[in-house]
Parts: C-alpha cells; structure tokens; sequence
C-alpha cells in the first residue's frame, strides 16, 4: 500500500458536502439520485460525525456515522455508530484512505462513548480488517402466490384493512414501528427526519411498477386502543395495529396476468394482523408473484405458507457489528442463560479491547470487567461483534475454528448465553 499521498482528512463542513456526496455517488457507479433522495440524505447527514478525506480542492474519500440507538438482546437501546456513506475514490485506491478513515472514526465513536459501531457492507471483505463481522442475515423470495397459499391463525377475520396515502398515516405507522423496536435486537429507534426515508418513492426507481401504495390494519376485539395522534392513523371503531407498504406492477403473459407484488415494508403487532396483511398481498388482483426483500430469518409468513419451495427464499448478511468498547458493550445486553465466562480478546485495530474480560451475566443484567483470572475462551472481536445480537453462535464460530474453547463446558455456557429468542434483523439500509 503506498502512502505518498499527503492527504487532508477533516470533518465534514456544510458547503463542503455536495462535493463530499458526489465523490459517493461516483464510487457507487455515478447514477445521480433523484432531487428528492438528495435532499433527504442532505438533511439526515450529522456533519459533526462526518469525514473528508481531501486531495487539494478534490473529495476523495467519504466516511459518515448516525447516531442511532439499537436494540440489543433483553430490550434495551444502545447507542450505535451506524457507520456510511464510505468511499474512496478510484484515482486514489491503495495509498491508505480508507484506514486513515476508519481509525479516525473508531476513535471517534470511542470518545462520543459509544460501545458499538455498525455498518451494511457493499464489499464485506474490507471491514473485516477493522473488526467488523455480519452479525445479522435476511431473506429475500419470490413467492409464487398462484401456487402457495396460506393457512392463518383465528382471529385474521377481525382484522379489518383499509387502503390509505402513505404521507396521511405515516404517524400511525411510525406508533406501531416505535412499539416493535424493543422486541427485536438490530432494531433501531428513529430519530426525527427517518421516517421519511419510507416514504421515498422517485419515479425514476420504480421500473415500471405503481407509486408507493399503503394498507393499515385495524383491530377493535381485545385490545385497548391508546390515542394515536397524526393524520388518518384513527379511525371511530379501531386501532392501527400494522401496516404494509408496496408497489404493484402489472405484466402480461400468453396465459393472462402475471403482475408482480413488491413488498417494501410491512409491520404488525400481533399474529393476526401479520397474517391479515400477508393474506392481502397475496391476493391482491392480476398479481401471481410477491417478491419481498430483506425480511427477518424467523418471519412468520414462512410458517403460515402451504408451500415453502413456491417461494425460492435466499439468505444474506446484512448489519456488521464491531464492539468499540468491549466491556461496556457486554454489559449492555442480557443473557438468556447464566454465564461466568472470562474471554481473552485479541484486537489490533483497536487494541484498547485487547486482553482478557470477565463477563457475568444473566437475563436479568450484565457486567464485564477487565481480569488476570485465567482464560475460558479465546476469540477476536470479530466473533464476538458477530455473536453480539444473538443470530450468530459462538459454538458455529468455534466449530469454524474461530473461537478455541480453553475450559471445558465454557463453550456450551457461553453459546446459549449469548443467543436470541428472536433472530435479529435490521429493519432498514443507512
């Protein structure tokens, strides 16, 4: 790697940032965004928790950080540096840009005191060197809706849907998304501004298919019904209980309709919601397909459909999780099952986590402390910002020869401790 380029790299001033935003674009193949997307990433860029790597007058690297919280196992918000927007141009690969970047950032979001860093990868093997692993997947399908149909719970016939402007309920929607967050670990809290990135629908990006469309759910049998304020988010008689936003494009083949169903997000707070919301997109007119994109691994539509191999699901990664503060970050969360387990960290990027660290813990709460006491399992950061959310096990890592097990049964503690009732899922990119 050479390092004979003497470049400046400074936190990001407003008038510097379309400069900063186009170097990103042009890194990400150069399409223009709509004037629309732009405004909005204008809008939600913290300039104070953003870097700019310059060469001269020209942006040649970008790097930026959300202050999110996220929901960790156990249910509580931790605050998170979501990591974006990094780039570095082409005409200056290999002079060591993007290293300049990530250890200014990671030390960066250790002074804010923030445990945690998290980023999506569009190349996941350049952040494994900087401590970075997947730590939630999600599925993707194409289901075949002429073929698979559904078999739902009691109760889905109570449910009553109701076809509304996205804009016009997007208060209710954000109530029942506020009242989700805590019951999934890689959930994050939304800050003001955010919940408009749902609401982006260019017509530039639609390929054909409809503008954004929106149903509400509305139960009135058993359940107390709180004052939703915001437009059209109450109605005499129900509670908005779930959503589902889509697009439809309709197609045509020798044998009739064969339009498509675009799910883009879809939220419920109680099985039967879910399975009224599923139900509808799976009938919804001159439709024989639903492609649906980065759902949670355990969602429930794959337990109410008749016919999984209808619906072609695939795996992928999705949030990486880098512990910038180990001991603060495992204190953070509960565990499922009692552990007693001292690791010893290894960790040159940030070596301040390096050693050994005595977590005890149970799902009542944590403490990780720094100790000399003798090692029960060895790993790298890595691993543990892999197992952090839950959907990942150290016992598969171990297996993969990831984690070496130094006392007998610590493992198996360990493992079960760190798991997930529910798998972890990140709700939406950054």
């Amino acid at each position: 790697m050479a390092t004979d380029l003497a470049s400046e790299l400074r936190v990001l001033r407003r008038d510097d940032w379309d400069a900063w935003y186009d170097n990103l674009i042009r890194a990400f193949g150069g399409v223009p965004e709509s004037p629309e997307e732009r405004e909005l990433w204008n809008s939600l860029t913290e300039l104070d928790r953003s870097l700019g790597a310059w060469d001269g007058d020209a942006c040649v690297g970008t790097a930026g950080a959300f202050s999110f919280r996220m929901t960790v196992p156990g249910g509580a918000l931790v605050p998170a540096a979501g990591v974006t927007m990094v780039s570095v141009a082409a005409t200056h690969r290999r002079r060591g840009v993007l290293t300049s970047m990530m250890r200014r950032q990671l030390d960066d979001v250790r002074s804010w005191g923030e445990p945690l860093a998290v980023l999506t990868a569009s190349e996941p093997a350049i952040y494994g060197r900087f401590g970075y692993a997947a730590a939630t997947f999600q599925v993707s399908a194409e289901i075949d809706t002429s073929r698979a149909g559904l078999s739902v719970p009691a109760g889905t016939d109570d449910v009553r849907l109701r076809y509304a402007a996205p804009a016009d309920v997007l208060d209710a929607c954000e109530a029942v998304y506020a009242q989700l967050v805590p019951r999934r670990p890689g959930m994050l809290a939304r800050r003001p501004g955010w919940e408009r990135v749902g609401l982006l629908d260019p017509e530039s990006e639609r390929d054909g298919a409809s503008p954004l469309q929106c149903v509400v759910a509305e139960q009135t049998r058993g359940r107390e019904a709180p004052s939703i304020e915001g437009g059209g988010g109450r109605r005499a008689g129900g509670e908005v209980t779930g959503y589902a936003r889509y697009r439809v494009k309709l197609g045509w083949g020798v044998t009739g309709h064969d339009g498509t169903v675009l799910l883009d997000d879809l939220a419920a707070l109680d099985p039967a919601t879910d399975a009224a919301l599923w139900r509808f997109l799976f009938g919804i007119d001159l439709t024989t397909t639903l492609t649906v994109r980065g759902r949670p691994v355990d969602e429930s539509w794959q337990y109410l459909v008749t016919d999984i191999r209808r619906c072609r699901p695939r795996l992928r990664d999705c949030l990486y999780v880098r512990l910038v503060d180990v001991g603060a970050a495992l204190a953070a969360r509960t565990y499922q099952a009692p552990v007693d387990v001292v690791f010893e960290v290894e960790d040159a990027f940030c070596p301040w986590n390096a050693g050994r660290w005595r977590l005890s813990g149970d799902a009542k709460g944590a403490s990780c402390e720094r100790t000399s006491d003798a090692a029960d399992l060895a790993l790298s950061v890595r691993e543990l910002g892999a197992a952090y959310l839950g959907g990942v096990s150290l016992a598969s890592l171990a297996a993969a020869g990831r984690v070496r097990e130094l006392r007998q049964g610590a493992l198996a503690e360990a493992s079960l401790g760190f798991g997930s009732a529910v798998a972890p899922w990140l709700p939406h990119g950054f």
